[in-house]
């Protein structure tokens, strides 16, 4: 199977490192010109001339906002007005005691991992189903069906985010536009790495015997027996995202090494 994406233009929030970046690098490799969002001018430029490098081509850019916040999914619709192809990657979290996450944590949670996606969902789907082609992806996580206890109000909106594809699917049935999630189990990007190392150093383990600690101990239904790779995961976005994947929506497609005990 070629995948060529070939004169389409596509948006990844949240791309200037880990699976986002990976996602972007892949999408650049199969053709599309790609341009990535990040808060960070010096990282976004890093994540560019490495998308360049990695693709041999000079035609990705870079815009630099907030798009957690109304305010920058504003910016990014301004400087790319349409898109074929929409990844919402951009999404944070961070473990914490569910009676202690306030109201402002739960309303940043639901602001940077729910809304911005909606926000940019809200004005790319228009164009697309107006041309009658389009690929939206929200980068979901197994949290979503697994709801960690350390950290409830991630797992809730990665759950929202998948009733959100699920929706706009259906309002986009027949047009062309699909759209889809992507779940992830836990990843090598460099958050991780450096989750591991702090927790390594703590028990006086390597950082190898950490990870596979970590899958013991928290992902234990886990087939893969180890961490994937960002391009792991960008492969099945970068597929989803392409001609061939015509007949998938509405889905949630996982990508998390069989964590979720589930056949369906």
């Amino acid at each position: 199977m070629q995948i060529d994406l070939s004169g389409k233009q596509a948006l990844v929030t949240g791309a200037t490192g880990g699976i986002g970046l990976a996602i972007a690098t892949g999408l650049a490799q199969a053709g599309a010109q790609v341009t990535i969002v990040g808060r960070s001018a010096d990282k976004v430029d890093n994540a560019v001339t490495a998308i360049h490098q990695a693709a041999n081509r000079s035609d990705c850019r870079g815009i630099v906002a907030d798009a957690g916040t109304a305010q920058g999914c504003h910016t990014v619709i301004e400087q790319l007005p349409a898109v074929d192809i929409l990844i919402n990657n951009l999404g944070i979290y961070g473990g914490c005691e569910f009676f202690d996450i306030d109201d402002d944590a739960w309303e940043e949670m639901l602001q940077v991992n729910v809304m911005s996606g909606v926000r940019l969902a809200r004005h790319y789907a228009k164009g697309m189903r107006d041309k009658g082609w389009g690929r939206i992806q929200f980068i979901s996580s197994e949290s979503a069906l697994n709801i960690p206890s350390e950290m409830v109000h991630y797992g809730v909106s990665k759950a929202a985010v998948q009733g959100v594809a699920r929706g706009l699917a259906k309002v986009l049935a027949g047009t062309g536009v699909t759209v889809n999630t992507v779940l992830p189990g836990p990843t090598r990007t460099e958050g991780a790495q450096q989750m591991i190392a702090e927790m390594a150093a703590e028990r006086g383990v390597t950082a190898e015997e950490m990870e596979a600690l970590f899958l013991q101990e928290n992902r234990p239904s886990t087939l893969l027996k180890r961490f994937a790779s960002p391009e792991e995961v960008a492969n099945l976005s970068v597929y989803a995202a392409s001609k061939q994947a015509s007949a998938t929506t509405g889905a949630a497609l996982r990508v998390e090494g069989g964590i979720v005990e589930s056949i369906a």
